[in-house]
């Protein structure tokens, strides 16, 4: 995996992370939405920066490398 390829996993995992978070409590969510902005332009950019935007099956194969758990095979 290249190095722009690994930011942009990573920038995904912690988005996704963000925002289970935000979600967590339904009645504090709209409170806390707006903390997602950054994260989401980190993933963006990290996605275009490695040439990932459009190419969700390579995309999603790193961050399966990456995190296993997030494939939906199995764990939760």
């Amino acid at each position: 995996m290249r190095k722009d390829e690994l930011a942009a996993a990573q920038a995904y995992v912690r988005l996704l992370e963000a925002t289970r978070a935000v979600l967590s409590d339904p009645r504090d969510a709209p409170l806390y939405l707006p903390l997602l902005a950054s994260p989401i332009e980190e993933a963006d950019g990290a996605l275009r920066r490695a040439g990932l935007s459009g190419n969700e099956t390579r995309f999603f194969d790193l961050v399966r490398s990456i995190r296993p758990s997030l494939s939906g095979s199995g764990g939760h």
